[in-house]
């Protein structure tokens, strides 16, 4: 069904309403039978996407509801999230950067509901990869990540004026007789310190001598 304007060929042109076989509807713009400009359409699931269209697609900026409670606020290219905007996940997490592919891609900020920490660096596909600082309640770890998990050399800087500096090496598996069919559990990177300094130059007055 559907209400609004048409041009002289009888193509849904200007504004209108209209309800789509399988139950959902849209209120907004068309350009020759296509929805296209500002315009709101509800899907019958619960998931409402209200913002800008090209030729039926989702393209521009526009704010998607999702079913499960998540919201997704930024740009879109032919259906997929992105460009910038920031997503508001069920539980709560947050993400505020950039995608590419309706993925997390680019440079962004995590930050996980339940601890406050926040990652703050780089993304690949959807996954933590490269440069970023990982910064929790009193301390920050600054490293590399790959594959969503810290590797390398790295820093901990914390609150209290001192840094610890090391690396996270990826612990080599024992090889052991084992099934066929079982896959290899995954490893931890693990952290080895090699030394801790000071934030700033000290004075010989910051120091308690000692007993």
């Amino acid at each position: 069904e559907y209400e609004g304007d048409r041009n002289p060929e009888g193509e849904r042109h200007g504004f209108g309403k209209a309800r789509l076989p399988n139950g959902d509807t849209y209120e907004g713009e068309y350009e020759h039978g296509l929805r296209s400009g500002r315009g709101t359409y509800r899907f019958k699931n619960g998931a409402l996407y209200t913002g800008d269209y090209l030729e039926n697609k989702k393209h521009g900026k526009g704010v998607f509801f999702y079913p499960d409670g998540s919201k997704y606020a930024g740009d879109w290219v032919h259906d997929q999230r992105q460009g910038y905007g920031e997503y508001l996940y069920a539980n709560g997490d947050t993400y505020t950067g950039e995608w590419a592919d309706n993925k997390r891609h680019g440079q962004g900020t995590y930050v996980y509901k339940d601890t406050g920490s926040k990652y703050v660096g780089a993304w690949v596909n959807g996954i933590q990869e490269g440069p970023a600082e990982l910064i929790h309640l009193n301390h920050r770890f600054k490293g590399r990540f790959l594959n969503g998990k810290p590797l390398g050399r790295g820093k901990f800087i914390f609150d209290i004026g001192c840094e610890q500096h090391g690396e996270y090496i990826e612990p080599v598996q024992e090889l052991e007789e084992e099934e066929e069919d079982e896959p290899p559990l995954p490893v931890e990177p693990k952290w080895k310190a090699s030394e801790i300094t000071k934030l700033t130059p000290w004075s010989p007055h910051d120091e308690e001598p000692t007993p």
